[in-house]
C-alpha cells in the first residue's frame, strides 16, 4: 500500500475560513491518500489552536519551519491572496509541492513569477480552480464535446458575488479593497471563466466594464460601516477562439431572482446550468442543475448526471470540488500524469482576468496574449 501524502496547511483557523470549511473535510474524505500532519499560521498560538481543533500532530512556529520539515510532502496555501506569493515562494524554494488556492497571485505579475519559480525548481504544483472538477461542469463539457448542442453559437453567463453586496463578514472585509487581490472579478469571475473555458475553449478577446455602485459596506458582526474600494459589478463581452460570442455579467450582493444562470446555445440544442444552492450560488461550490433541449423539443428538461461523474462528498458543500482537485493531484502524484490544474494554467487564467481589467481601464477591446 502506498504511503499517504503528508500535507501541511498554511492559513488554517480553528473557527472559520476556507481552509477550515473546505480543505479539512476534503482531505479527510480521502484518508487513504492524504494525511494532514501540520499547520502554520501567523503565530505559534494560532497554529496550536488549529492543530488542537482538528487533531493535527504538528503546529509549526512559522511558515519557514513548516516548509523545512521532512514530515511535509505538500504545502496547502489557504491564506489571503496578498500573502500567496510569500508563502508559495518559500515552499517552492524548499522543494515542496504546492496546492495554492485561486487566485495564484495578487495580479498577473505575481502569478507569472511563481510559475517561473516552480519551473526552475522543477516542483509540481496545483492551483485551486475547483469549478473545473465540478461533476456537473465535467458532464456539460462531455455533452458539448459529444455534439449535444451541435456547433456552439453563443453563451451567456450571469452570476453574483455575494461578498460584494451591502454587508460583509469581518473575515472578508479585506476583499473590499481591490489592492488586496480578492475582487469579485478575480474570485467569482476567475472561477466562472475557468468553468467556461473548460467547457467551451479559450477566450480570445474581451471588452469589459467594471463598475462600483456602492460606496460603503456594513460589517455584519459589528454594524460598522467601511468604505468599499473595489468594483461591485462586472460586464464582459468576449469572443472565444472558436468564434462564438460570450456574454458574462456578475452582480455584487444577493439580488432577487436568478443568481446563477449559464446558457449555451447551439445549432442542435441548448444547455442551461443553474445553482441548486441559492445561498452559495457560485459555480466552484454549488451543486448544479443541468437542463437541456434539442432541436424539435419544447423547452428544457433536467438531465440526469451519471454517478460516475461524482467522487463522494456530495453532501459537503464547500469541500466537494476541493476534494476533486485533491483527487486529481493524488492521481498525478502516484501515476505521473498531469490532470490537475497547475501554475501555468493559473497564469493563463490570470491573463484573461488581466485583459478584462485592461479593457476597463482603456475602454478598448483586448486580445488575450
Amino acid at each position: 500500500m502506498k504511503r499517504p501524502i503528508r500535507v501541511g496547511i498554511v492559513g488554517l483557523s480553528a473557527e472559520r475560513g476556507w481552509g477550515t470549511t473546505a480543505h479539512i473535510p476534503a482531505l479527510r474524505a480521502l484518508p487513504d491518500v492524504f494525511d494532514i500532519v501540520g499547520v502554520a499560521n501567523t503565530s505559534l498560538a494560532s497554529a496550536q489552536a488549529a492543530a488542537a481543533a482538528f487533531d493535527i500532530p504538528h503546529a509549526f512556529e512559522n511558515v519557514a519551519a513548516l516548509v523545512a520539515s521532512p514530515d511535509i510532502d505538500v504545502v496547502a496555501v489557504t491564506v489571503k491572496v496578498a500573502h500567496h506569493k510569500e508563502v508559495v515562494a518559500a515552499a517552492l524554494e524548499a522543494g515542496k509541492r504546492v496546492y495554492c488556492e485561486w487566485p495564484l497571485g495578487n495580479g498577473l505579475a505575481e502569478a507569472v513569477e511563481l510559475a517561473r519559480l516552480a519551473r526552475e525548481r522543477k516542483v509540481p504544483t496545483v492551483v485551486g480552480t475547483q469549478a473545473i472538477v465540478s461533476p456537473e461542469v465535467e458532464f456539460v463539457r462531455k455533452l458539448v464535446a459529444d455534439g449535444y448542442v451541435g456547433d456552439v453559437l453563443s453563451s451567456t453567463y450571469l452570476g453574483n458575488g455575494f461578498t460584494w453586496g451591502d454587508e460583509v463578514t469581518r473575515g472578508d472585509a479585506y476583499a473590499m479593497d481591490s489592492r488586496n487581490g480578492a475582487t469579485m472579478l478575480s474570485i467569482i469571475g476567475g472561477h466562472a471563466i475557468a468553468a467556461v473555458q473548460r467547457v467551451l475553449g479559450p477566450i480570445d478577446e474581451v471588452g469589459a466594464v467594471l463598475s462600483q455602485r456602492r460606496q460603503t459596506v456594513r460589517i455584519v458582526e459589528t454594524g460598522d460601516t467601511i468604505p468599499m474600494r473595489t468594483h461591485d459589478h462586472v460586464m464582459v463581452n468576449a469572443v472565444l477562439q472558436s468564434g462564438a460570442p460570450l456574454s458574462l455579467e456578475l452582480r455584487g450582493g444577493n439580488p432577487r431572482g436568478t443568481r446563477l444562470l449559464w446558457e449555451i446555445n447551439g445549432t442542435e440544442g441548448d444547455l442551461r446550468i443553474t445553482a441548486r444552492n441559492e445561498h452559495v450560488p457560485v459555480i466552484n461550490i454549488s451543486p448544479l442543475r443541468v437542463e437541456g433541449g434539442r432541436k424539435g423539443e419544447e423547452g428544457f428538461r433536467e438531465l440526469e448526471i451519471p454517478q460516475s461523474y461524482y467522487f463522494g462528498l456530495e453532501d459537503a458543500l464547500a469541500a466537494r470540488n476541493v476534494a476533486g482537485i485533491y483527487k486529481w493531484m493524488a492521481d498525478d502524484w502516484f501515476h505521473g500524469t498531469g490532470t490537475a490544474p497547475d501554475f501555468d494554467d493559473a497564469v493563463a487564467l490570470h491573463r484573461v482576468v488581466d485583459a478584462i481589467e485592461q479593457s476597463d481601464r482603456t475602454g478598448k477591446r483586448v486580445r488575450i496574449g
